[in-house]
């Protein structure tokens, strides 16, 4: 009988062993049309399905509490943030760094991943618990909560916050799993995490009636479901690497690469957090609580549509990093011009129906409400931007994926320190609440241009490292 386990467990292994080698050659090898519709529709099913979350709650909150509510979500939801900052930061840099070490065929850092991931999500999770729990309602305030909105609001992060280590590690696993390659088993984690989040705000919001606090323990629900099957994925072999899904380890130059490779990804979440900062806090000088509320559903129904992107991005990180680490650089130009042609297109059906039709689509937060012509120019000015923003998001998983994060996280940076905070602060003052969506849409067109610019000069540089190494001198052996 042990044997036979065992015969069992060594075809298992094989059969893991193949797939893995399969995937692999197909994008190092295999046509990019192709290698992008095999990996990417999962990813972006992934995406789309987690994308929901946010959307979903802010449904339930909207429908069935009230505006006031849904003002009060709004505000604590930017901060909520934080956390899928700290596990985004976590599983792209791990990311980056198995997808690179697949390319090069690094064993060794494969199978020490998940040791240092266990390490970094409980150390960033008993940090981010202790200044989350002491200081929610100050945190609240500055972002701009006042009133009834602060309270709600305040009880639902609280609630979010117990729940962090779900959030973090419920991402990061999903992300290692992405860049493994293996889109629909993310795929299928996020569609059964989903499926428990609304099944948890039906009962929590709609039948039971718990209000922003039944929103915000469904949604740690949600993140519980994702991380308990992140936690059988890697404990039971199921991944395409040699890991240990529960061991502990702090390899100072493993922590470092993937601190230095995700940093991008949370400094892009995280100043969205100064950005929630400054617009709330001027919509709260210029504006109403209505504003706050119509702001809170424009932002969830715009960061929703850019779902499809991230798909994208997330699909696009193993390519870049395989081919990056197996020094194809052409392959990885190629990769980034088709990912940000087809993350552009996609968006398109989408985008069309949020500028034709604004009422439409507000109304799945806000029902019952009347949207004068103002109210619905500002949603299609905010709206204006969404299909080129694919190259800036395809830009942010390019860098970090060829082993450069630092130009992902200027980018993600300068948008909010040179650019947003100063016109925010300005141009509400002169305009009022219509300076929040225009200043909005010009900064946007800026870093758009700006990361072009980018991207190219990173062309030219593999460009020539291919020219030079080409024009090098054979060496001939004489026999």
């Amino acid at each position: 009988m042990k044997e036979k386990e065992r015969d069992g467990l060594k075809r298992s292994i094989q059969g893991n062993e193949d797939e893995k080698e399969r995937q692999k050659r197909f994008i190092l090898n295999g046509n990019m049309w192709k290698v992008m519709l095999e990996i990417s529709w999962p990813a972006i099913l992934a995406m789309v399905l987690y994308g929901l979350n946010a959307v979903i709650a802010a449904a339930f909150v909207g429908r069935y509490v009230g505006e006031i509510a849904l003002a009060g979500v709004s505000v604590a939801y930017p901060l909520t943030q934080i956390s899928l900052g700290i596990g985004s930061l976590i599983g792209v840099g791990a990311g980056s760094a198995l997808s690179m070490a697949i390319g090069r065929g690094d064993v060794k850092t494969q199978h020490r991943l998940m040791g240092n991931v266990n390490v970094l999500t409980g150390i960033a999770t008993v940090v981010y618990m202790v200044f989350g729990l002491l200081f929610s309602t100050q945190l609240l305030k500055m972002v701009g909560g006042e009133g009834e909105a602060l309270l709600l609001g305040d009880q639902y992060f609280r609630i979010t916050v117990i729940g962090a280590f779900f959030w973090i590690y419920g991402l990061a696993a999903n992300m290692i799993v992405r860049a493994e390659g293996k889109m629909k088993s993310a795929a299928v984690v996020m569609g059964i995490g989903l499926a428990a989040d609304i099944l948890a705000n039906y009962i929590l919001v709609a039948v039971l009636d718990l209000g922003v606090e039944g929103a915000a323990w469904a949604t740690n629900i949600g993140m519980t479901v994702y991380t308990l099957l992140g936690l059988i994925y890697f404990g039971k072999g199921f991944s395409s690497f040699k890991t240990r899904a529960f061991s502990l380890r702090a390899d100072a130059a493993a922590v470092k690469s993937i601190v230095g490779l995700g940093m991008s990804s949370f400094i892009m979440i995280a100043m969205s957090l100064l950005q929630a900062v400054v617009v709330f806090n001027a919509l709260a000088r210029h504006g109403t609580v209505f504003d706050v509320a119509l702001y809170g559903a424009i932002y969830r129904l715009f960061t929703f549509l850019l779902t499809p992107i991230f798909g994208l991005m997330r699909a696009l990180q193993p390519v870049i990093g395989m081919n990056y680490g197996a020094g194809q650089y052409e392959r990885a130009i190629s990769a980034y011009n088709l990912f940000s042609l087809a993350s552009a297109v996609l968006t398109l059906p989408f985008w069309i129906v949020s500028l034709a039709a604004p009422d439409f689509v507000l109304s799945f937060m806000l029902p019952d409400q009347v949207f004068t012509e103002t109210q619905l120019m500002y949603f299609r000015i905010y709206m204006a931007i969404l299909p080129f923003l694919s190259l800036v998001f395809m830009a942010m998983t390019f860098f970090p994926a060829i082993d450069k994060g630092k130009p992902a996280a200027v980018i993600g940076m300068a948008r909010q320190f040179v650019f947003f905070v100063p016109v925010m602060l300005l141009l509400p003052e002169w305009i009022g609440v219509a300076g929040v969506y225009w200043g909005s849409l010009g900064i946007d067109a800026i870093i758009v241009l700006w990361t072009v610019i980018m991207v190219k000069k990173q062309f030219n540089v593999f460009r020539t490292g291919i020219s030079a190494s080409l024009s090098k001198p054979r060496k001939t052996t004489n026999f």
